[in-house]
């Protein structure tokens, strides 16, 4: 009588430190994800009480005495045009191709958004100016806060860069950095997909009302 032996029994693979390090990456991804949504929540709120206060302007200037759609075209073009070389800083970490060539990359996206802060923080004074200060009505209150909220992500953005280019000329492409690279690549394509978002509804539609 034949019997039927047991299979081996097998040693289950213990996780490496290359698994371990995957698995912290997709945890903070996923962070960063929830966090991005709950900054989405903050936006959404942000453009419901602008277009609810839009009217409430006690008197005061609108839209037709203070947006300048040319400034507002050139901080979109920048934005707009960062997007596309941070698309390329993410390609070289990707494929680890070249540290100089990344953190170039990272100087120009730079670069383009601190040019965008310049047309932004320009356009505030000259507003301001003009007696339309984030107090003067429930318009410009709304107003200030949702682009001033926007531009300080931008002013985030900007200083989380300079601290990635002090981490790849310490470190170089290693792993963790570029899971923060990849993480602050989301964060700048979402700054500017909301900015899209702001120069229609408020720049576009308030200048063409």
């Amino acid at each position: 009588m034949s019997t039927l032996s047991s299979p081996p029994v097998t040693a289950s693979r213990r996780p490496t430190p290359l698994d371990a390090m995957r698995a912290r990456a997709e945890e903070a991804r996923f962070g960063f994800w929830i966090f991005l949504m709950s900054d989405l929540v903050i936006f959404s709120l942000l453009f419901a009480t602008y277009a609810i206060m839009w009217g409430n302007r006690a008197d005061g200037p609108g839209p037709e005495d203070l947006f300048q759609l040319k400034s507002a075209a050139i901080q979109t073009g920048c934005l707009l045009l960062s997007s596309f070389t941070f698309g390329l800083v993410t390609l070289n970490a990707q494929r680890q191709l070249s540290v100089a060539r990344t953190m170039i990359w990272l100087v120009v996206t730079l670069a383009l958004g601190a040019g965008f802060l310049g047309f932004e923080i320009s356009d505030f004074i000259d507003m301001v100016q003009l007696e339309a200060s984030i107090s003067a009505s429930g318009f410009l209150s709304s107003f200030y806060a949702l682009v001033g909220t926007h531009g300080l992500h931008v002013t985030v953005g900007c200083l989380w860069i300079l601290i990635m280019l002090l981490q790849l000329g310490r470190f170089g492409l290693t792993p963790p950095v570029i899971s923060r690279i990849m993480r602050l690549g989301l964060f700048w394509h979402f700054l500017d997909i909301i900015w899209i978002g702001i120069f229609s509804i408020v720049y576009l539609i308030g200048l063409a009302k």
